[in-house]
């Protein structure tokens, strides 16, 4: 009785094992069979080193270990930063600039096949992009037409990453810097047409001003009674300020008859 105890417990320590056993050799040949591709990414598999046209996935996707070599590919937008490149520009003048390209993969079989590593390409070529559409632009064209400089990069770019099945979405320059002396002889070139621009204003107003006092005069000189009314206006001006100015109003009358005289009339 003892005995057939002892072959029972044994039994169900057995059968625990077994499970935990088969659980694990289950885990182990999902793991080698089969392949996990989730919503973004697609599995391109090479069978015996040819590829398969036709990108799989996502969700589960069975392989047969030592025959299929599976590489998954992201879909998603992703960014590449371009470091600062000094730059000579169109103008003869050093500037480091630097920028950021977002691209994604459309045809994930030639992203693969077509180029080794097509983020490290991307990247190159957009280094090398970035120099030489940058030297074709003067400075003040860098600093003022930013977009028509993105756009132009972009385009660039686009063609040489076309063939790899990458597609550049946009291409933005983030910083333009410009050497310590060059921004001092900007700040002094902006000084100095402010003060251009304060001088002109002045002059036009001077100029302004004096059409508008010699058309006043030409009508004052037509009316005689127009000229005391205003002689007699200032008077009345001077008279409410407590002041020790004297005022000795003349006759416009008198001023008339020695104009007349002085005429010989």
């Amino acid at each position: 009785m003892i005995a057939n105890s002892e072959v029972v417990a044994s039994a169900g320590e057995v059968v625990p094992l077994v499970v935990v056993g088969a659980g694990v050799a289950g885990a182990i040949l999902a793991r080698v069979f089969l392949v996990i591709v989730t919503e973004y990414e697609r599995a391109i598999f090479f069978r015996l080193g040819r590829v398969s046209q036709k990108p799989r996935g996502p969700g589960i996707v069975r392989r047969i270990p030592g025959v299929d070599r599976v590489v998954k590919v992201n879909l998603r937008v992703e960014v590449v930063d371009i470091p600062p490149q000094n730059v000579i520009t169109a103008d003869n003048v050093t500037v480091q600039v630097d920028a950021v390209v977002y691209f994604q993969v459309v045809d994930p079989v030639q992203a693969v096949i077509g180029v080794d590593n097509f983020r490290f390409a991307s990247q190159r070529i957009a280094m090398t992009s970035l120099r030489s559409i940058v030297g074709r632009f003067q400075l003040d064209e860098l600093l003022a037409h930013r977009d028509q400089v993105n756009q132009e990069l972009r385009s660039t770019i686009a063609v040489s990453t076309a063939g790899w099945g990458v597609d550049v979405r946009q291409v933005e320059i983030r910083d333009i810097t410009l050497p310590p002396e060059l921004l001092r002889a900007m700040a002094r070139q902006a000084e100095a047409e402010r003060e251009r621009r304060a001088k002109v204003i002045a002059a036009t107003g001077e100029l302004e001003a004096s059409q508008e006092l010699s058309e006043a005069a030409s009508k004052l000189n037509e009316s005689p009674g127009a000229m005391q009314l205003r002689a007699l206006q200032t008077l009345a001006e001077v008279a409410t300020e407590r002041n020790s100015t004297l005022v000795f109003p003349i006759p416009i009358e008198l001023l008339a008859a020695a104009k007349k005289f002085a005429g010989g009339d």
